[in-house]
């Protein structure tokens, strides 16, 4: 009897523990990037509010892939492995190799644009298959940056668009751009983002003529070469737009863009839904609610800039 009842008491506690959910999350960025520790952060609280907490029912596999497309190709595999109830992709980089790796396990993915054009979803109401989340924002933004650099720094006649001309959106952003600078009669090339050497070279080149200015879109590789872009145009006097705060944040001139935080909040929001059984097919690609413009004066100060009171009127933060 006593044997019988010291059985029964593991087994019962064992039934009492819940079930451990796999989520994995793959990152296009390095593993020291301080703003997406801070979504991922944002992320996981917000997972905890709706009841999933690491080590008591859920368990987090983290990938960092570093802007490297053949090492988010084996994260993918790696983490398909593990056999999660959720994958999460943190950038449009990742969803490729996510969906090379299965059309079966759900995938959530924030920061994405153009999920329709890049062949990611059916529709952005309707997403079929295995896959949905979050735009980063939609093409007709790119039009604001050129509106917003010509604002502060009306001299501007030249501008050079820095791009991933491997990826959808880096072609659609700069065509947005094209467009409206045709409009505005101001000249635009592009720059491509493949590896340091060639942006180094490329803005080096474009800074010996007068009159230029940078406008950076968004991708992994802005992410990754964040640094060195906000750099050069430190170096050159190069007026620059950025697609996101926290660019302004590391010195760089001025950021129109979605506001990221809210994004992972809501991504937390479908991972806890996918949990409960609801199909990623069934749960619409939703645009950003926030946006939010960034001005770092102390940048426009070295750059010779006076920023208009109107861009100072309309900006949510303002770096002194």
């Amino acid at each position: 009897m006593l044997i019988g009842g010291a059985a029964a008491r593991p087994l019962a506690a064992r039934a009492q523990q819940p079930k451990m959910r796999r989520v994995g999350v793959l990152n296009a960025v390095n593993a020291d990037d301080p703003d997406r520790h801070a979504n991922l952060n944002t992320f996981f609280e917000a997972l905890a509010r709706a009841g999933w907490v690491e080590g008591q029912n859920l368990h987090v596999e983290l990938r960092w892939a570093g802007g490297d497309q053949s090492q988010m190709s084996r994260d993918a595999e790696q983490l398909v492995a593990l056999a999660p109830d959720v994958l999460v992709a943190t950038g449009t980089a990742p969803v490729p190799a996510l969906l090379r790796a299965t059309q079966t396990i759900p995938i959530v993915f924030t920061q994405v644009l153009d999920p329709v054009g890049a062949g990611f979803v059916e529709s952005l109401a309707q997403p079929g298959g295995n896959i949905t989340g979050f735009l980063l924002f939609e093409y007709n933004l790119s039009a604001k940056w050129l509106e917003l650099l010509k604002e502060i720094a009306p001299s501007i006649t030249r501008i050079a668009v820095i791009r991933d001309a491997e990826i959808t959106a880096g072609v659609g952003q700069f065509a947005v751009i094209q467009s409206a600078a045709s409009a505005l009669r101001m000249n635009v090339r592009a720059i491509s983002m493949r590896n340091a050497v060639e942006i180094e070279r490329a803005i080096t080149s474009f800074a010996r003529a007068p009159n230029g200015g940078l406008i950076l879109t968004g991708s992994a590789l802005a992410v990754v070469h964040r640094e060195l872009i906000i750099s050069l145009a430190a170096r050159y006097g190069l007026p620059a737009v950025y697609y996101r705060r926290y660019f302004v944040v590391s010195g760089g001139l001025v950021s129109y863009g979605p506001d990221t935080i809210d994004q992972y909040r809501r991504a937390a929001e479908y991972v806890d839904r996918i949990l409960k059984g609801e199909k990623p097919a069934n749960l619409p690609v939703q645009a950003p609610t926030k946006y939010e413009l960034a001005v770092n004066l102390k940048t426009a100060k070295a750059l010779g800039l006076d920023v208009p009171a109107s861009v100072l009127a309309r900006a949510d933060e303002v770096i002194e």
